[in-house]
């Protein structure tokens, strides 16, 4: 028969499937990565033979690394290489009062270490270009110490620290599988491990931390707990996830953590303080034999059934199927309200850490299924950890700016404190804890503080990036869509920064603090390594590293913030004076005169008024708040939090990333075409072919809508012409000045006249309907004459 009456067929064994797993996941077998803060330590256990690797990441920070032996000696013989420093970095490093190093101290006193005598390995200088590593052999065991030294960054200069990566590759395996448990937060009252498809019950008291650890990665675990003073007296009252969705407000399951959690008595019972995943579950049932039974696997190992064991003994009965925190698991609701499922978002070493609010009966399993992606089909082991509730940990969450990145731990700024006097409604933002509003006067009341007189808030959380050496110029004209080139020092320009599609990355302010020397400030961590990616792939000898940590500001916006300000801030007399500075403008200060505290000011701000930024070093932000209140008493100075600023900026027509753009808008859709000037800029930059043709060709158009009702209008609602749907509302706010609901809205070019009359969905979009019609915007000075002023 001929060969070709059969179907032809691919030769060879199956492709495997294309996964692409973050860094963290995919690490050889041997090879550990540390991350070290700039200003921070690492101290690592090194064994003969090992590799050592340090990478400068951003550039510009110096690394200072020392070897101690058994008896304590401190010298650089483990690492192959002489001393050429007294270890003055090291000291300066560990004599600071950060609470992250009290371990490592807590260590080297154990080791007998005296680093008065101490040589050292000074790596790197200032003009160290970012990804520049090094790379050592150890000559015999000791133990590594790494330090990122450096001094405070002064607001107008640019010597910021940087975090250094540290890469060991162990020369001989360890007989383990799996990942080392990290460090104890504190020291542990008991350490507990969940054997991978078992469940463990154990005790904590009222008050005490419960520490849930994803030791390998992507591994869930269900946890339950009762008042334990309950099942004594015979009332099974577990944890009751219905209950806590009621109360936290959130009627479906969803993504992520509430922040407290519920018995069916209304009774709290444990709270969450940390949590370094971010995706969690509300889906809210343990697995239980029924859900394997029905799928195929009858007599499979269940969370429910090992809840049961492990509980015997604590009073509580089994049952065929336990609520439970789900936490790494990854499910969520898609738009039609079906439920799906992924491999979990924890890497190794991923933890929540929870307050116990009476005591309690826990209980915690490390799930068993492997017949979906669940547990990344490869079930693990849960390490739990409690600690005593003296211990002052902080409410945190992980950021990450790319998969790849380290994560940080949600921060306080310098000017938390002094905010925190008049209030306690803080919520995270960008990685740092913010005020909403203030209980001494109100969100409508600051509302009229910032339109009428003056306000102060907090907005540390802004990312700084410092751009310096011979090409920051031409990075800046290339990857921003302003003329950088037209701009004078001490001139701030608002731009956006864009991908090659058009889409847009982030916007911000752009600070040109010499010939070679700019400051970027914008919304996101990843702006950042965006513009670090680009000067490497185009070979350019510029710095771009990241003070956000060195340099913290407050914004003292309102028609009397001039008259204020002028009362605290001195300029030297090669500066402009305070009354000088136009709009776009900055200089460096002092408070009161020359010998006062070095601060920036520029004359911007987010609320379309008259108003000023005030940059300082974290250190001097106590002094810089004092000051500036104390000459506020006389101008009705008002503390001022986000809900108010999201009423004055969408008036003004100020948008805001992630609601009024994305990486799906360009500039021209979110309203701010006029950062790129396209005829006048005659340079190339990223996006620009892109963006001359989506404005020659645009779709959609950022437009005002006034809307004739005070029903509620939220980001994402429908805008429609009849039954079709022609946008999306991006921002509303009820408008205390104008009286009326407005909205900033993305439709289409088409139905963007002025006048247009439109409706607003709500519910599903047909069956409640809100009258608007299209306005230009912005609602308020639209031609921006009160921040000119």
């Amino acid at each position: 028969m001929p060969l070709d009456t059969y179907p032809k067929v691919t030769p060879g064994a199956p492709r495997p499937s294309a996964v692409r797993l973050p860094q963290g996941l995919t690490l050889p077998a041997g090879v550990e990565r540390y991350q070290v803060e700039g200003g921070g330590a690492l101290l690592v256990q090194l064994r003969q033979g090992d590799k050592i690797n340090i990478r400068n990441i951003e550039g510009g920070q110096v690394a200072e690394l020392l070897s101690i032996d058994a008896a304590g000696t401190c010298d650089t013989g483990a690492l192959g290489a002489p001393a050429n420093a007294r270890a003055e970095g090291v000291r300066a490093v560990l004599l600071c009062d950060d609470p992250s190093l009290a371990r490592m101290r807590r260590k080297l006193d154990q080791l007998g270490v005296d680093l008065a005598q101490a040589g050292s390995l000074r790596l790197f200088d200032t003009a160290t270009k970012a990804g520049v590593s090094q790379e050592f052999t150890a000559t015999r065991d000791a133990h590594l110490l790494v330090a990122a030294p450096g001094d405070a960054m002064s607001p107008d200069g640019q010597n910021t620290l940087t975090p250094l990566a540290v890469l060991l590759t162990r020369a001989k395996l360890l007989p383990r599988i799996g990942f080392d448990l990290p460090e104890p937060l504190a020291d542990p009252l008991a350490d507990i491990r969940v054997q991978s498809a078992t469940a463990e019950a154990y005790f904590v008291k009222a008050g005490d931390f419960i520490q849930i650890l994803d030791v390998d990665g992507r591994q869930c675990t269900d946890f339950q707990c009762f008042d334990a003073r309950k099942l004594d007296r015979g009332l099974q009252r577990p944890l009751d996830v219905t209950t806590t969705r009621t109360l936290m407000g959130h009627s479906y399951p969803m993504p992520g953590l509430h922040a407290k959690y519920y018995d069916q008595d209304l009774i709290p019972l444990v709270e969450v303080i940390q949590d370094t995943c971010g995706r969690h579950d509300a889906f809210a049932m343990a697995c239980a034999a029924k859900y394997y039974d029905d799928i195929g696997y009858p007599g499979h190992v269940n969370c429910t059934d090992n809840f049961n064991g492990a509980l015997v003994g604590f009073g509580a009965d089994p049952r065929p199927g336990w609520m439970a925190i789900n936490f790494f698991f990854n499910t969520g609701l898609d738009e039609h309200g079906v439920l799906h499922t992924d491999e979990p978002w924890s890497r190794p070493g991923d933890y929540v850490l929870l307050r116990a609010l009476t005591d309690l009966v826990c209980v915690s399993s490390a799930c068993p299924d492997d017949t979906t992606a669940a547990n990344g089909w490869n079930p693990t082991d849960i390490h739990v950890r409690t600690y005593s509730g003296t211990e002052p940990f902080k409410r945190a969450i992980a950021l990450r700016a790319t998969p790849d990145s380290e994560p940080k731990m949600t921060k306080e700024t310098g000017f938390h404190a002094s905010f925190a006097k008049f209030t306690g409604n803080f919520v995270e933002y960008n990685g740092y804890w913010l005020a909403s509003s203030f209980a001494t006067a109100g969100t409508i009341q600051e509302y009229w503080a910032c339109r009428q007189k003056s306000v102060i808030m907090d907005l540390s959380p802004l990312r700084k990036f410092e751009i310096t050496g011979p090409d920051a110029e031409a990075l800046c004209q290339y990857i921003f869509t302003r003329n950088v080139k037209t701009m004078a020092e001490g001139a701030v320009v608002y731009t956006a920064m864009c991908y090659p599609h058009g889409g847009m990355i982030d916007d911000g302010t752009l600070f040109r603090l010499g010939r070679d020397n700019f400051r970027w400030i914008g919304g996101s961590d990843y702006g950042g390594e965006w513009i670090r990616e680009q000067a490497e792939k185009a070979g350019l000898n510029v710095l771009v590293r990241s003070s956000t940590d060195q340099l913290h500001n407050v914004a003292v916006q309102g028609p009397e913030s001039r008259d204020l300000l002028r009362k605290v801030v001195w300029t030297a007399p090669h500066r402009p004076t305070f009354d000088q500075l136009d709009w776009f403008r900055f200089t460096p200060a002092r408070l009161h005169g020359p010998d006062g505290v070095p601060i920036v000011v520029s004359r911007t701000g987010y609320t379309g008024e008259l108003g000023y930024e005030v940059m300082c070093h974290p250190r001097d932000c106590a002094a810089v708040f004092d000051a500036i209140w104390e000459a506020g008493q006389d101008h009705g100075l008002t503390p001022f939090g986000l809900e108010a600023l999201d009423r004055v900026r969408i008036e003004a027509g100020l948008i805001f990333a992630g609601y009024d753009f994305s990486d799906q808008t360009d500039p021209f859709e979110a309203g701010i075409g006029f950062t790129v000037p396209l005829k006048s800029k005659t340079d190339d930059f990223i996006g620009r072919d892109a963006l001359i043709r989506r404005k020659e060709h645009p779709a959609r158009k950022l437009v005002g809508l006034d809307i004739d009702s005070n029903a509620e209008v939220g980001h994402g609602d429908c805008v429609h012409i009849g039954r079709a749907q022609v946008g999306e509302v991006t921002s509303s706010m009820r408008s205390p000045l104008l009286g009326k609901t407005i909205a900033l809205a993305r439709v289409d070019v088409a139905c963007s006249e002025l006048g247009t009359d439109v409706e607003i969905g709500k519910l599903d979009g047909h069956q409640k309907r809100l009258p608007a019609r299209i306005v230009p915007f912005a609602h308020y000075d639209p031609k921006k004459e009160r921040p000119r002023s």
